[in-house]
C-alpha cells in the first residue's frame, strides 16, 4: 500500500559532512581539490531520496560564529578539538550541489542547525495538514532524538557511514528506556560530554535513566525532593545530597541542551518541494567537475516514482583506503 503521507526530509548538513568525512578515505580531483565530504554527502542524499522518495527536502547549516548557547556558556563545546580546515572548505562545495538540486538552505546567526530543524519540524505540519505530512530528519547524530513524535522521525548515521538507523518513539524507547520528550531531562541529569554540558556532577547514565524513569522529569524531581515527599526517601542520602547542591546546574544544563523552535527563519514549505525536473545538465557539469563519474549514473534514481515507502536498515561496504577519481574507481556504498 502507498503511504499517503507527504514526506520532508531536514538534512542536518554540517554532521553528516563530519560524519562522512571521517567515515571516508581522502579524495582528491586531479587538480589536488580535497572532495571526500562532498562525495559522502552525496552518497547519504542520493540514498535518502532513494529509500524515501521525499515530496520535500530542507538543507540546515551551522551559522559559523558563536551561538546563544556560547554567551549563556562561554565553555560550550570548548573541549571540541576544531575540524580540519579542507572539511569546512569543501562545505561551499555541498552547498553549490544543493542548490543545483533546488534544495533551500537554512541558516541563522546565533543558532545551530538543530535549532533550525527543531523549527522547521514544528511548523512543517501546520502548512501541510491534508495529506498530512511525516518530517525525517537525517542527521549524523543523536543529538535531534529530543524532536521525535508522532510526527518526526531521525534517520541517522550510527557507524560511520556502514550502519543507519531509523529512530521513532519506539526505538528511542527501546534504545534509553524513556521516551524522547523525556531525553531531555536526561541531559540535565547525565549532561553531554560531547558539548561540554555539564549536568549534575556525580551523576552517570544508568542513575539518571533511573531518575528520570521513577520521577518523569526535571521539574518532578526537584519538586519531590524538596517537599520531602514519601518518593525520594528511597534515595540514598548522598544522592539527594548531590541532586539538590547541583539543582541549578541541572536546570542550567537543561536549557542548554533545549532544541529551539521557533528560530526567525523563512520557511516555505512549497519552495521545499522536490523537484524530480531539477536542471539535469547543470548537476551533471558539477559532478564532472568534481570527477563524481558514477553519481553522474545514478541521477535517473532520483527521477524514479514512489514506492512502497518501506524502511530498511543498510549494511554498506567499507571502501578501500584509497579511491582514484581520475580512473573513476570509486565504489558506491549505497
Amino acid at each position: 500500500m502507498v503511504d499517503e503521507k507527504k514526506k520532508l526530509i531536514i538534512i542536518d548538513s554540517n554532521s553528516i559532512i563530519h560524519r562522512t568525512y571521517h567515515a571516508l578515505p581522502p579524495l582528491t580531483t586531479k587538480k589536488g581539490e580535497k572532495v571526500s565530504a562532498v562525495y559522502g554527502f552525496l552518497l547519504v542524499f542520493f540514498k535518502v531520496i532513494k529509500e524515501f522518495q521525499p515530496d520535500f527536502i530542507a538543507a540546515t547549516f551551522d551559522f559559523p560564529a558563536p551561538t546563544f548557547r556560547h554567551k549563556k556558556f562561554k565553555e560550550y563545546k570548548a573541549k571540541r578539538p576544531p575540524a580540519p580546515e579542507e572539511l569546512y572548505q569543501q562545505i561551499p562545495k555541498v552547498k553549490e550541489v544543493l542548490k543545483a538540486f533546488n534544495v533551500p538552505i537554512f541558516e541563522k546567526e546565533g543558532f545551530e542547525a538543530d535549532d533550525i530543524i527543531g523549527t522547521i519540524a514544528k511548523a512543517a505540519p501546520k502548512k501541510q495538514a491534508i495529506p498530512p505530512i511525516e518530517t525525517i530528519i537525517l542527521s549524523g547524530d543523536l543529538d535531534t532524538l529530543q524532536l521525535v513524535n508522532e510526527k518526526t522521525k531521525v534517520y541517522t548515521l550510527r557507524k560511520g557511514v556502514k550502519d543507519i538507523v531509523f529512530y521513532d518513539k519506539i526505538e528511542v524507547e527501546k534504545k534509553y528506556g524513556i521516551l524522547p520528550n523525556q531525553l531531555l531531562d536526561f541531559k540535565a541529569l547525565r549532561g553531554d560530554p560531547s558539548d561540554n554540558i555539564p549536568g549534575v556532577t556525580g551523576i552517570g547514565e544508568k542513575t539518571a535513566i533511573e531518575l528520570i524513569k521513577e520521577f518523569g522529569s526535571l521539574e518532578n524531581l526537584y519538586k519531590e525532593l524538596e517537599d520531602s515527599s514519601q518518593k525520594t526517601k528511597k534515595l540514598k542520602p548522598k544522592l539527594r545530597e548531590i541532586l539538590l547542591k547541583y539543582k541549578e546546574q541541572a536546570f542550567f544544563s537543561k536549557a542548554l541542551a533545549k532544541i529551539e523552535k521557533d528560530v526567525p527563519v523563512d520557511f516555505n514549505l512549497k519552495k521545499c518541494q522536490w523537484e524530480k525536473k531539477y536542471n539535469r545538465k547543470r548537476i551533471t557539469q558539477i559532478l564532472k567537475r568534481l570527477e563524481f563519474q558514477t553519481l553522474i549514473k545514478r541521477l535517473p534514481e532520483l527521477t524514479k516514482s514512489k514506492q512502497n515507502g518501506k524502511i530498511k536498515k543498510v549494511n554498506v561496504d567499507q571502501p578501500r583506503s584509497k579511491i582514484n577519481l581520475q580512473q573513476d574507481r570509486q565504489k558506491t556504498l549505497f
